[in-house]
């Protein structure tokens, strides 16, 4: 069993392999995000399967996913290469957490995936707020009128409960909490 300090550090390494730098490791993500576990493995070699195992079984948040041979992180990838998701309906509304600095911005342009292949949507107001104290002590939850406009052609997807994913949301679909 890993400590919990290794587990960070191995979940933090997965992040960066998986959503960020697979190329400076040697892999190549397939069309849905994967890769062969066992190259994970040779690329990372002081890591074992059931640590590798561990940390996707022990994450708070559905970050990583094992499917047969293959793993890859859910969301949040900034590879330029796309990563596809099958399109859902989304509920009535979703949450977004944000510094308050960006409203501005967000209400001239609405939310845009910043660096990320999608904007980050969730169905939980309090994870929506955690998210946003990432970027402002004080941030604001923005409320995100989802399935009005998923009617208006807005795309949704669903990696992980609670987790939505949008290509972008127009601001006339935002409002704020």
């Amino acid at each position: 069993m890993l400590s919990s300090r290794r587990r960070v550090q191995l979940s933090k390494l997965l992040a960066l392999v998986l959503r960020h730098r697979p190329e400076r490791f040697g892999l190549r993500l397939d069309a849905e995000g994967f890769v062969p576990l066992a190259d994970l493995l040779a690329a990372i070699p002081d890591a074992t399967e059931d640590q590798i195992r561990e940390v996707v079984a022990a994450s708070e948040k559905p970050r990583f996913e094992v499917a047969g041979d293959r793993i890859r992180a859910r969301y949040g990838h900034s590879v330029s290469q796309p990563i596809a998701y099958p399109e859902v309906e989304p509920p009535e509304r979703l949450y977004h957490g944000t510094a308050a600095r960006s409203l501005p911005d967000i209400r001239r342009g609405g939310l845009r995936p910043m660096g990320r292949q999608y904007v980050h949507l969730s169905t939980d107001r309090t994870q929506a707020l955690v998210v946003g104290r990432r970027h402002d002590p004080a941030p604001v939850v923005l409320v995100v009128r989802a399935r009005e406009a998923w009617q208006a052609g807005v795309r949704f997807f669903r990696p992980a409960a609670p987790l939505y994913l949008a290509h972008a949301i127009p601001p006339e679909f935002i409002d704020l909490e």
